[in-house]
């Protein structure tokens, strides 16, 4: 089950936050077909955010057709995304770049600016 965390620093609309945190575990092979979401009672509990906005990012998230909602039963993964297991080796190496990066005083946002700039240099044109 996906856990949600949300940074009210970053400027990002909570519930486009827990939009990009689901796709982001339906990439990763977190969250797969038939998968429960947490209900959005759950979410509230865990993150002291309205239930209203829980709602809206799950109805998004059913707009594009990744979820659906079934009455009585809950919210349910409809199909996966992208195809980067979360035990790739690239995780893996990603990771040791990143401690290298913060072991040479990068920070968090310098890292994030940095990663981006490549992925804009390697994957024109393309949106995630």
């Amino acid at each position: 089950m996906v856990e949600y965390r949300i940074d009210r620093r970053t400027g990002v609309a909570t519930y486009l936050q827990i939009v990009q945190q689901t796709k982001q575990a339906m990439r990763l092979g977190l969250l797969e077909p038939g998968d429960k979401l947490p209900t959005a009672r759950e979410v509230v509990e865990a993150t002291a955010i309205n239930p209203n906005t829980v709602l809206k990012a799950y109805r998004e998230l059913e707009r594009e057709g990744l979820v659906e909602a079934r009455r009585g039963l809950g919210t349910f993964v409809r199909k996966s995304l992208g195809a980067a297991p979360a035990d790739s080796p690239f995780g893996a190496e990603l990771g040791d770049w990143a401690v290298r990066a913060r072991e040479a005083g990068l920070e968090r946002d310098d890292v994030a600016a940095l990663f981006t700039s490549v992925l804009d240099t390697y994957f024109k044109g393309e949106q995630g």
